[in-house]
């Protein structure tokens, strides 16, 4: 079987009380025995009906769309609790933040891993999903089990962003109301490169992409970004308090070296152009200066982008830990593995991320591997 690589309970039943007038209305009916035993079952069915509704009314996710699932049976199924999430309390409450800057409001596995897999190591955070596609949606979320599923985890968020109001009071507030830029060839990535260091500016907290499955909480990491090989830094992953000046610099550095036609420019680029300032230095390595962490590269990018294709080859459990023993989250390259076709079950690398760290995403990539299985047969 393949697929594409890429429990906050509900409220419960209210009780209705029985109605005081139904003894007085049983002794009527029986006293008309043709119609008695018709009547009272009327009254029971109708009892019963306005329980179920109330009941189900009574639930504060019921306006959330759940692609024909019961919330209650999937989130029930899915989601453990808070503490069992992640082994203890969250040393922090800062925001965790994805971006997605396109259209696309149809998540890949890949995108629910990603937000399920900080969801359950940041238990006391605000996971934040910013999409722009959502605000043309009129305020609810589309029919898709992405959405059903990672609205079962109670600190997760799925938002439309709205880039005027983020980019306001920034440098790049101008920069966006050029109509020339979307013109770019790399506009999206570029666009994504902007949303993320006006995050860290304006609220602070951590940034990730998309493509990222997250293995352990990440605040402790403050103030740090993450060597993605030699001599460079990559925004992947981001982690800085709100207002630091070194983010300015960044922002600053966006606007005054803008070079959109140049893959990475804005992005990579930028953040090494601007760390190589920051502490006076011509080559990176894994450091501290000045307050700010460049990271060493298996914390948060241990296969590099060039051996993107080892995330699915098979590794013994002893291997994978081996790994994982010093990372924090593993980048997984979507532009470079996306069309990679990925064996679920199997002991690819990947596979054993998707089942270890977000369960309930590799629970859907099984089922629907064994639905296309039962259709090809």
């Amino acid at each position: 079987m393949t697929a594409a690589s890429g429990e906050q309970p509900l409220a419960g039943d209210r009780k209705v009380r029985m109605p005081s007038c139904l003894p007085k209305l049983t002794r009527v009916v029986l006293s008309h025995k043709p119609c008695a035993l018709f009547i009272i079952i009327v009254v029971f069915v109708s009892l019963a009906y306005h329980k179920l509704y109330w009941g189900i009314g009574e639930d504060p996710k019921s306006s959330v769309p759940t692609s024909g699932l019961s919330a209650e049976r999937s989130c029930a199924h899915y989601v453990p609790s808070a503490l069992d999430m992640a082994g203890g309390p969250s040393p922090s409450t800062g925001n965790v933040f994805f971006v997605e800057t396109s259209e696309q409001t149809a998540p890949s596995y890949l995108f629910s891993c990603s937000v399920e897999s900080a969801a359950r190591t940041h238990p006391a955070s605000r996971v934040v999903v910013l999409m722009k596609g959502l605000a043309k949606e009129n305020g609810s979320l589309p029919r898709h089990w992405a959405f059903s599923l990672l609205s079962c985890f109670p600190n997760v968020e799925i938002l439309p962003l709205d880039l005027i109001v983020l980019f306001s009071g920034t440098p790049l507030a101008q920069w966006f109301l050029q109509p020339q830029r979307q013109q770019e060839p790399h506009f999206l990535a570029v666009l994504s490169d902007a949303c993320r260091i006006v995050l860290m500016w304006k609220f602070g907290g951590i940034y990730l992409d998309t493509d990222f499955i997250v293995l352990k909480n990440l605040h402790n990491l403050t103030n740090a970004l993450g060597i993605q090989c030699y001599d460079e830094l990559n925004g992947a992953f981001l982690s800085f308090e709100a207002k630091h000046k070194f983010i300015e610099i960044c922002m600053q550095d966006f606007v005054q070296d803008y070079n959109g036609w140049a893959w990475g420019h804005q992005g990579p680029g930028l953040l090494t152009r601007v760390f190589k300032k920051w502490c006076s230095i011509r080559t990176i390595k894994s450091m501290s200066c000045k307050g700010v962490s460049a990271l060493a590269q298996e914390v948060v990018y241990p296969i590099p982008w060039q051996d993107w294709k080892k995330l699915f080859e098979a590794v013994s459990a002893l291997e994978l830990q081996k790994l994982l023993k010093n990372t924090y989250a593993v980048h997984i390259w979507n532009k470079l593995s996306h069309r990679t076709k990925l064996e679920i079950p199997s002991q690819a690398l990947l596979a054993q991320l998707y089942s270890q760290f977000c369960p309930a995403t590799y629970a859907k990539m099984k089922q629907d591997s064994e639905e296309l299985l039962r259709r090809a047969v």
